[in-house]
């Protein structure tokens, strides 16, 4: 997947993985998904700061300078010995906010802190992190367009919150359900337990909204359980392989661009065929011309057929004598296109955040956060709630590398409260400039406002490594180290 890189411009110098969010766009956004930054293989805490600085593409800012806290606030007490936090979402968002709760609820330099002579907290906070997530796991969703063209990288990608080492602490506890209501003033939230089928109330002295945004196949997979997904993405890599009429992907997009040229990488004898309904890919993005050009140009050079500026306007199937399934697609200009399997890249992604107040959201369902990553002023006990990630209005492209960025300083500001809820000492986000990276097969282009365009099999090593971007956010996250109190 793609993903926007992303960085942060004080002394934690380093790129994560984008898009957002687009999965494409490692943006760490991808989404579709944006890898983090580019980041070299090198442990990125055994790296000297020059490297930080050398792999920094969104010059979001640590300021270690009181913010004023809004109106709307309260002193959060604590009712309970110890402080309850609730955390909506366990992607890249959700499991940094939780990892650096732990780590400053022990007394501990948050992981994420890469301050010069940083200082552990000067004392020891007891509190419960719930987490609350659809899945049974954390999904490594800028691997979309490999993980669903391959069974053997889709095994990598899911790996179930009770299996990752670095979250198996007393202090974290993990619910597979959804959350659908939530009581700023009283606190207390309404979670739909999938296992039970029960709604049951949580209450909480902070929460941290991190669930990001609806998508559909195949931008991401749609099961709920890792075996599902396994099983999901089966079925999907045999229709590929047995598709003798080619495949078709719909949407020129971060998530388009990346399928298509993922699966003319995996299976170089197969047919694949991109359609945009604009004249040019990434059409959507607040990208330069350049950019999309170096993009179009990439996807024609790894042998994929690209149709620009038309539009799919029916799909219908036709049953061959032999039983055989063929799609068969008819565009604008009344040209019929004929396909042995179909991937609609093209959808609208949804905030979800229906759980939340209107209060909280603007038109589009989006929290407009503050740079302390809270809610706005206008909700009730708006400092002890906080926003991140795709979630969250604010600058620059989804991406989950500005998603994990978000959730240091949303985990660390909640610290702040509870250490003084008087005078806490914000640490706050600065606008960042559009930045992009793309897997395309074995190369990639990417896109940062002090380097410009650029792509190569280099830049592919530098922004996503040989995993897509997986091993590069396993060990930022230091998931895989056992947690030790």
């Amino acid at each position: 997947m793609a993903f926007p890189a992303w960085s942060w411009s004080w002394s934690l110098k380093v790129a994560l993985p984008s898009r957002s969010k687009s999965f494409a766009a490692f943006s760490l956004s991808f989404s579709g998904h944006h890898i983090i930054p580019p980041v070299s293989t090198t442990p990125i805490l055994n790296r000297p700061s020059q490297s930080y600085r050398r792999i920094h593409c969104t010059p979001l800012r640590q300021q270690q300078q009181p913010l004023k806290m809004p109106s709307a606030t309260t002193p959060p007490p604590s009712p309970s010995p110890e402080y309850r936090v609730l955390i909506v979402g366990g992607s890249y968002g959700g499991l940094c906010a939780a990892l650096t709760l732990l780590d400053l609820s022990h007394g501990k330099v948050a992981r994420f802190n890469f301050t010069e002579n940083a200082q552990p907290p000067a004392r020891q906070i007891p509190m419960q992190i719930t987490v609350v997530d659809e899945r049974d796991g954390f999904y490594h969703l800028i691997g979309s367009p490999q993980a669903l063209a391959s069974e053997e990288y889709a095994s990598k990608t899911w790996t179930k919150f009770a299996d990752i080492p670095a979250l198996q602490s007393p202090s974290v506890r993990f619910v597979q359900g959804s959350v659908s209501s939530v009581d700023c003033q009283t606190k207390i939230a309404q979670i739909l337990d999938t296992e039970t089928q029960e709604t049951r109330k949580e209450k909480y002295d902070f929460l941290i909204a991190s669930s990001g945004l609806r998508r559909g196949f195949p931008t991401v997979p749609q099961s709920l359980r890792r075996e599902e997904f396994l099983s999901e993405t089966r079925t999907n890599v045999d229709a590929i392989r047995h598709a003798q009429d080619g495949v078709v992907v719909i949407g020129g997009g971060a998530v388009g661009v990346e399928i298509a040229t993922e699966l003319r990488t995996l299976y170089p004898t197969q047919k694949i065929t991109l359609i945009h309904s604009r004249d040019r890919l990434l059409s959507a993005e607040p990208l330069p011309t350049d950019f999309q050009d170096r993009v179009a140009s990439v996807v024609r050079d790894s042998g994929v057929k690209l149709i620009l500026g038309q539009r799919v306007i029916s799909t219908a199937t036709i049953e061959t004598e032999g039983g055989r399934k063929i799609w068969h697609l008819t565009l604008t200009n009344g040209r019929s296109i004929y396909a042995g399997h179909v991937m609609n890249a093209v959808s609208k992604s949804v905030p979800t955040s229906s759980y939340l107040p209107q209060e909280a959201l603007d038109q589009e369902g989006y929290v407009p956060i503050l740079p302390s990553t809270q809610f706005p002023p206008t909700v009730p006990n708006a400092t002890q709630h906080f926003a991140i990630g795709d979630l969250a209005s604010w600058s620059a492209i989804k991406r989950c590398g500005g998603a994990m960025h978000m959730a240091y300083h949303a985990a660390s500001n909640a610290h702040q409260l509870m250490l003084s809820a008087d005078k806490p000492e914000y640490i706050t986000l600065e606008k960042s400039p559009p930045c992009m990276g793309l897997a395309l097969g074995k190369t990639a282009v990417t896109y940062t406002a002090d380097q410009g365009t650029r792509d190569g099999e280099s830049e592919h090593e530098l922004w996503f490594g040989k995993d897509m971007g997986y091993s590069i956010c396993w060990n930022y996250m230091k998931l895989g180290e056992p947690w030790k109190a």
